[in-house]
């Protein structure tokens, strides 16, 4: 591997197909486990992130005698300074709280012979940019470097030169990043605030297994949740302004699946791996076309089958298109019946509701608009197999 062979690289891959286990490995393979000094830094862009990579290198370096530090911010200072002391070979952090280890000469970088940025394109194209940059010149410049994520635009690329030497570039096309396991829906919604009506329709008609739903935004998170809950739905959300506290004991639970729907902003999308996930939702297209892949990729996990639906104002068509377009890839329009589309069988049927009378029917700019708790109701079964 490229990795191993002492290399920069630029790795691209699809959502779920093992990056965070591959750059572990090599990581670990390049270490010396008899010296207690900091030789691999992982960086990655949350908090969730940084300690899940942090128990992949834990449960595959555990029979090596090599330790393994999660440095991220909402933890105790305190606390990072006394591991960091003990000299642990690997460390895992989000960029601030790396950045203030090494200004504190707590976290030492004599030693360092692995830098890795997980989801760099990330980091190197929003607010991480400056802090990376001080971290990259605190280094050795011996240190080798290693970029992933599932997408790499090439305003990433061209940035890379700057800090990398001749990487190898491992790259995939656009039109192969899509997962093939993820099937794609979307729901015309004529109206904006019909968008709660349709969710909740959809909530109540399908089986779930776990499913993620996407806002734009913190403020639209908690707006839905509350409304959820109001409606007597169980639901949980996660997003920036948390305490990490917080966050952590909501991650646990959705992990252990006693918490089987999370709303969530962006804070999740990346890297984050809960293997029961089976359903995404779009509640709001995101504002960015690369954001939605790894959206849609925290469903279908590792060959897993899934589905991915997105709600559709006529103001989002050109979004849609735009998101087709760029990953050769089409969304289909949601039918009334998916499950013979998926191969599954029908987990429950609904009578028709009575009460449509009021709603309108049709959106002009759409092929047909979703109208909340009509007589066209959805059977759609998220009990996957495989």
């Amino acid at each position: 591997m490229p990795i191993i062979k002492g290399h920069d690289v630029i790795a691209q891959a699809q959502s779920g197909t093992g990056k965070t286990a591959t750059f572990s490995i090599s990581a670990l393979q390049k270490i010396d486990h008899n010296l207690k000094a900091c030789q691999a830094l992982i960086v990655a862009p949350t908090r969730e992130l940084a300690q899940q990579i942090q128990k992949v290198v834990v449960a595959i370096g555990d029979f090596m005698n090599i330790e393994c530090h999660a440095c991220i911010g909402g933890t105790n200072v305190r606390d990072d300074m006394t591991a960091l002391r003990n000299g642990p070979q690997v460390v895992v952090g989000t960029p601030g709280r790396i950045h203030d280890m090494i200004e504190r000469r707590v976290l030492k970088t004599d030693q360092m012979k692995l830098f890795i940025l997980d989801e760099a394109d990330e980091m190197l194209s929003r607010g991480f940019t400056e802090q990376i940059y001080d971290i990259f010149q605190l280094l050795p410049q011996s240190t080798q470097v290693t970029l992933l994520s599932a997408t790499m635009p090439q305003d990433v690329l061209e940035v890379t030169t700057k800090f990398m030497r001749d990487p190898i570039r491992i790259l995939v096309k656009k039109q192969e990043l899509t997962l093939e396991g993820i099937k794609q829906f979307y729901i015309a919604v004529e109206k904006e605030e019909w968008k709660l009506d349709t969710l909740s329709d959809l909530y109540e008609t399908v089986t779930i297994t776990q499913a993620v739903i996407f806002c734009n935004t913190r403020r639209k998170v908690d707006w839905l949740t509350d409304k959820l809950t109001a409606r007597d739905f169980t639901v949980s959300a996660m997003h920036g302004d948390m305490e990490q506290g917080q966050r952590d004991v909501i991650m646990k639970e959705f992990r252990s699946g006693s918490s089987r729907v999370l709303i969530a902003t962006d804070l999740l999308a990346r890297g984050i791996d809960v293997q029961q996930v089976s359903l995404v939702i779009n509640y709001d297209l995101p504002a960015n076309r690369e954001n939605y892949i790894h959206r849609i990729g925290r469903g279908g996990r590792f060959g897993r089958k899934g589905v991915a639906i997105n709600f559709v104002t006529a103001d989002d068509v050109r979004m849609m298109r735009e998101i087709e377009q760029f990953y050769s890839t089409q969304i289909e329009e949601m039918p009334m019946n998916v499950a013979g589309k998926l191969s599954l069988d029908p987990v429950r049927k609904f009578s028709p509701d009575t009460n449509c009378s009021s709603r309108p029917h049709l959106n002009t700019l759409i092929p047909s608009s979703y109208v909340p708790r009509c007589g066209l109701r959805m059977q759609l079964p998220i009990t996957l197999q495989g």
